[in-house]
């Protein structure tokens, strides 16, 4: 099957838009005689003049003969092998062998299908191996053409995210794919096709079946993507957020404009984003549950039930930990109670900047209380906080200065200094009598 080719002068890439470590590495494996295009969400970005975040490599080359051209590389994964190539700066270029069509699929007792063995295929093979067709675009260097296989640029146009191949099939695949449709949907402004929006909507129980790990990983990446507020009304409308996380709906549902404002809390999070500022999975996480206790203080029973959601979910012990510290500090901001017994944390500046972020969605001030100052915001401690001893100085011994030996000469003629020490009583008479 031959690809839809669009010529240079038909779409907008062009080589000064690619980050010029993606083109050495395309070029190097050209010269050695393979195929190498630029794929997946780079090509797709470029076409919408988006930037994109990172540039992925596929190539007929396989892992050991790109190990073998750079140096500067090493081997990612097991069952299907990727290579990493560094450069300075701690920049990254992927570069993955193109696989091989699925031959078939065996289902398991839940309905989930499982793909047969990765192997090593060409281009055509590979692109219909990928979950979106806006993902399945190539970007040939050597020609300067964008290919495609699967009307991948159709549904650039029509702004659809839609599977290659069968829709339900895809997600019983891979569940993980149902959150990652909902987020390049939201990123990018576009609608979900109505036969990806149905499967969806029949395999949302699978969800639950996918790593823990790459979960948790897909849930961040949704968070901390453009559209994050969107992402969120979508999972509530394909029901994927009652599977994932059915406690914190629950008590959502039971107040009146919550999902409204858990939206307006994203928007603010992704706006501090765009300005510059440093936004940490714990802020996404904590600017997402800020409901639990921006409006009232919740329950024991409640924020048990979160947290237990969020650990089968595969999010990390530490950091649910530090969203519980972030919440309770919203509460304590909100209602001006024992601040200075969280003014000294090291999470303090966090929840100050949480806080003036979601402050307006409850139609609060956003200026944080006066008068409270953080001990990790000031100078150091200087010993006149009441309660505490002043830390004491450290003493530090000088190395003594070795005597030299003493000569003959210096017994028979004693210098002034000597003869004024000669008055002192000698030694063996200070010393203790020995029994």
């Amino acid at each position: 099957m031959h690809p839809y080719v669009l010529k240079r002068p038909e779409h907008p890439v062009s080589r000064r838009q690619i980050d010029v470590i993606a083109l050495k590495v395309l070029y190097r494996l050209i010269d050695a005689g393979f195929v190498a295009y630029l794929v997946g969400g780079a090509v797709r970005d470029l076409m919408l003049g988006r930037k994109p975040k990172d540039f992925d490599v596929g190539t007929t080359a396989h892992p050991s003969d790109v190990r073998a051209l750079f140096r500067n590389s090493r081997l990612i994964g097991r069952r299907f092998p990727l290579v990493h190539v560094f450069f300075g700066g701690n920049r990254i270029v992927e570069v993955a062998t193109f696989r091989a069509t699925p031959q078939g699929a065996s289902a398991t007792d839940n309905g989930a299908a499982l793909s047969p063995d990765n192997s090593f295929g060409t281009a055509e093979e590979d692109a219909f191996r990928r979950d979106f067709t806006i993902n399945a675009l190539f970007y040939d260097p050597k020609t300067y053409g964008v290919l495609d296989y699967v009307s991948g640029l159709a549904d650039l146009k029509l702004k659809l995210v839609r599977t290659v191949g069968e829709a339900e099939l895809r997600m019983r695949e891979d569940p993980v794919r149902m959150v990652r449709a909902v987020r390049l949907a939201a990123k990018l402004g576009f609608e979900l096709e109505p036969g990806l929006r149905a499967a969806i909507e029949a395999c949302r129980a699978q969800v639950l079946d996918a790593p823990p790990a790459r979960l948790a990983e897909e849930l961040y990446r949704m968070l901390a993507a453009d559209g994050s507020a969107r992402a969120l009304g979508l999972m509530r409308e394909l029901g994927l957020l009652e599977v994932l996380l059915p406690g914190w709906c629950q008590w959502l549902g039971e107040s009146s404009g919550a999902w409204e404002r858990a939206a307006q809390n994203l928007g603010a999070l992704e706006a501090a984003r765009k300005s510059g500022a440093d936004v940490s999975r714990s802020m996404m996480l904590a600017g997402l549950f800020a409901e639990l206790e921006m409006r009232q203080a919740s329950s024991a029973v409640a924020q048990a039930q979160l947290v237990k959601e969020l650990r089968e979910r595969g999010f990390a012990r530490a950091e649910i930990a530090r969203v519980k510290l972030l919440l309770n500090a919203l509460w304590r901001l909100r209602t001006r109670r024992r601040l200075e017994r969280i003014a000294r944390q090291p999470y303090y500046g966090e929840a100050q900047k949480l806080y003036q972020l979601v402050a307006s969605s409850y139609g609060l001030e956003p200026a944080v209380p006066t008068g409270v100052e953080s001990n990790h915001a000031r100078a150091p401690f200087d010993g006149a906080h009441k309660g505490r001893r002043p830390r004491r100085r450290r003493r530090v011994r000088r190395p003594g200065i070795p005597l030299a030996p003493r000569s003959p000469s210096d017994e028979a003629a004693p210098s002034g200094d000597q003869t004024l020490a000669s008055d002192a009583p000698p030694m063996a008479a200070l010393s203790p009598p020995r029994s």
